[in-house]
């Protein structure tokens, strides 16, 4: 196996795990590339001078290697997710972060996963992710999300008004504050804070959260990850906000057609032994905890 290591670069905790890993993976004879700002970084503190040497461009990072380690949280995975993009490239979070609902490794245990990886004694889930497409052959920063698509609202306060249809019938005319659009990797993130229910990755659905509605008896909404959806968003001449696993881009055109589907790719993510959703929410969510 080839390992490709990122990391979240603002975290001092990133380093010396990554320095002593690659010379244990030198020492089992396992070869490791760099994404080019973990190598700098190591370079610059002089944990690995010869860290250069391994690194490669982040276009490339997924294409070289057989597994990707994203040292960080939740959304360093994210980001390690959109390097692997649609190559497949599975990937393995390693968590130095607070939460770690999908790096669920812990740091301390890295050596232990490669170890089980080189084994062959992992599986890999395919996670759905959803597209979407702006009217006119606009193009989005960032076409399609793992976790959710978010339509919020920007400048003076006020809410904004969101219709949304369901392969071509009419769901709801939405006055809130925004919107998500979340897989089920995503209904423990954004959605969840905004009241939306907790969904096993196995499932294959779309859940739609509105964020305060204006109207109490707006709930969340569970799809078929087969429906296709489309959006128009009115916000009275104000720039909106389209985001996509947290990446933000704005929208000044009110009313454009916004079509958000299931996408046509997955995210890969591997997963060890004893490692189990059930066990990872009781764990981070305390469940049954007194």
């Amino acid at each position: 196996m080839i390992y490709g290591i990122t990391g979240n670069t603002q975290k001092e905790q990133l380093w010396e795990p990554v320095a002593k890993l690659l010379s244990w993976l030198e020492q089992q004879g396992l070869q490791a590339k760099l994404h080019p700002a973990v190598a700098e970084g190591l370079a610059l503190r002089k944990l690995l001078p010869q860290a250069q040497a391994a690194a490669c461009t982040a276009h490339d990072l997924a294409t070289e290697v057989d597994v990707i380690l994203s040292f960080g949280g939740d959304g360093t995975l994210l980001q390690s997710a959109h390097l692997a993009g649609r190559h497949g490239t599975p990937v393995l979070g390693i968590n130095i972060g607070r939460m770690g609902f999908l790096a669920d490794v812990e740091v301390e245990h890295v050596r232990e996963a490669i170890c089980a990886i080189e084994r062959g004694d992992y599986t890999v889930e395919a996670r759905m992710a959803l597209e979407a497409e702006l009217e006119n052959s606009l193009s989005l920063e960032l076409p399609w999300a793992l976790n959710e698509f978010v339509i919020d609202r920007t400048g003076p306060a006020g809410l904004i008004t969101i219709d949304v249809t369901v392969d071509g019938v009419p769901l709801n005319q939405y006055w809130a504050d925004g919107l998500i659009f979340s897989t089920p990797t995503g209904s423990t993130a954004y959605s969840l804070s905004a009241g939306g229910p907790i969904v096993s990755p196995g499932c294959e659905v779309i859940i739609l959260t509105p964020i305060a509605p204006h109207t109490l008896t707006l709930r969340p909404i569970v799809l078929p990850a087969s429906v296709t959806l489309e959006v128009r968003v009115y916000t009275s001449g104000q720039p909106y906000v389209l985001a996509a696993d947290g990446r933000s881009q704005l929208i000044t055109q009110e009313g454009q057609r916004i079509t958000i589907r299931r996408a046509t790719h997955t995210v890969n993510l591997i997963k060890l032994p004893g490692q189990h959703y059930f066990q990872t929410l009781r764990n981070k969510l305390m469940w049954g905890a007194r």
